[in-house]
Order: C-alpha cells, then structure tokens, then sequence
C-alpha cells in the first residue's frame, strides 16, 4: 500500500544503533528466559541465549546486578502501562477485571516471584513504584465504587491474586497460560462475594522486604 503523503516519515536508526537496539532486546528477552528458570545463572548464559558475544552484553550491561534491576524495572514499567490502561476505562469494575487479565497475560509477576532480593533496586524505581501503588489504588477505589467488588479488598491484595498466578507454571507455555487464566477467574469470583475476608489485609510497603539483597 502507498505511504500517505500526509503520513509523517519515520526516520531510520543508523545502522550501528539499530543494530545496538536490536541486541538489547535480544538480551533483556534471553535474560528473562535464562534468570526466571534460574535466579543464579551465570550473566554469560544470557550472551549465550541472546546469540551475542559476552563483551556486547557488558557493553550495555556491566554487571549481572545491572541486568537484573533493568529486567525487573522494564516490568514495573510495563504494569504501568496496563495500570493506566484501566484507568482510562469508565466502567471502574470491567478496568480492574481485565486489567488483572493483561497483568497475568504480560508474566510480569514472574519476575516478583523469582528475582526479588537477588539485586538491589535504586532510586531510578521510585517514580515507577509510586505511580503504580497509586494506580492501584485508584483501580481498587473506582471498583468498590460500582458495588461489584467487596469493601474488605485493598490494593495490595492485587498483588497477591497475581503472584499467586505467576506462580503456577507448567512445561508447556499455552498450558501454563490457561491455568493461570482459570485460577484467576476463580480469583476474581471470589473478589466479589459477600462477605468478610479472614485477617487483616496486607499493609502498604508490607512486602517490600523481598527487595532487599539477600547474601
């Protein structure tokens, strides 16, 4: 099909930063791979899976520590993405329901569940960490508001339903992804039961112990 003549022209990266691009997502795809099967694989595993030599990784990445928190920080980004995702929903119980769906679809949970306290993150997640336990507040309150989801659920019980999904992992990918998809459903029935839960719920910043190095 013919460019629009009024179509902005994408303009091309150089050959030596496109490729450089290109390897970086090979890397960061071969790093989550590698580090989700095992949190103490070598950094040159990675290079290895990538298919690129050992000394471009470090170009870009110069230790495993940088690797690690890139990894998890492009995640916590990438939840951002769906958390504003919902907030431009208007109907604040359909947003929180397939806001879980697109969260649990993405894996991103997996990389809480496994790499937690293998790298110490910096104050370049502050924002990102902000935003989204803001989001998820903002996501919890417009649900309550419809009636739908019962008063006892806090924004930090999102984070359990989803690593309880992230959890469940089978040899088979497709099979991983309907089981978790079916424990959510049952999850999220759950969500708007009458009712009260049992205990007090999860408190702000109560888990984030799991971010601290473990030796």
């Amino acid at each position: 099909m013919p460019k629009s003549p009024d179509a902005p022209a994408q303009k091309a990266l150089p050959g030596r930063k496109a490729q450089a691009a290109r390897n970086d997502g090979l890397i960061l795809d071969a790093a989550r791979s590698v580090f989700l099967a095992d949190a103490t694989a070598p950094i040159a595993a990675v290079a290895e899976r990538a298919g690129v030599g050992i000394s471009a990784l470090y170009r870009r990445y110069p230790s495993k520590e940088v690797l690690l928190r890139t990894l998890c920080h492009e995640g916590l980004r990438r939840y951002n993405v769906e958390a504003d995702a919902a907030l431009a929903d208007s109907d604040g119980w359909r947003a929180l329901v397939e806001f879980l769906e697109r969260v649990v679809d993405a894996d991103v949970h997996s990389l809480t569940v496994h790499l937690a306290g293998t790298f110490t993150p910096d104050e370049s997640f502050l924002p990102d960490v902000m935003h989204s336990a803001e989001a998820n507040t903002e996501i919890v309150r417009r649900a309550q508001a419809t009636g739908k989801l019962r008063p006892g659920v806090t924004a930090e019980d999102l984070g359990l339903i989803l690593e309880s999904c992230a959890a469940i992992s089978m040899p088979d990918p497709d099979r991983t992804a309907q089981l978790r998809r079916r424990v959510l459903a049952m999850l999220v029935a759950g969500l708007s039961v009458d009712g009260d839960l049992p205990g007090p719920p999860p408190k702000a910043g109560e888990f984030a112990w799991r971010w601290e190095r473990r030796p």
